[in-house]
């Protein structure tokens, strides 16, 4: 059975949005937490969301995009040398 907020999201057309902590994210890509906080000020992956006075967290649709953009740039330049 549905929760209230997924009823409510699917009934609006909105997508459930789940969040993720860091140790999950870097279980996703296999960088450490340095370099995911370098790319982050570098504009190169999706920032975190304050969820709390001293906690963050990563919306996890923008995570997995980021991936297969990713993946996709990478077999797209390896057809071009």
């Amino acid at each position: 059975m549905k929760n209230n907020n997924e009823q409510n999201s699917m009934k609006y057309g909105i997508a459930a949005k789940r969040l993720i902590r860091l140790p999950e994210v870097l279980n996703k890509t296999g960088f450490c937490k340095a370099w995911i906080y370098e790319l982050i000020k570098s504009g190169g992956f999706p920032s975190q969301v304050k969820i709390g006075a001293r906690a963050v967290a990563f919306i996890e649709s923008e995570v997995d995009e980021w991936i297969e953009s990713t993946i996709f740039d990478s077999r797209n330049n390896q057809n071009i040398k």
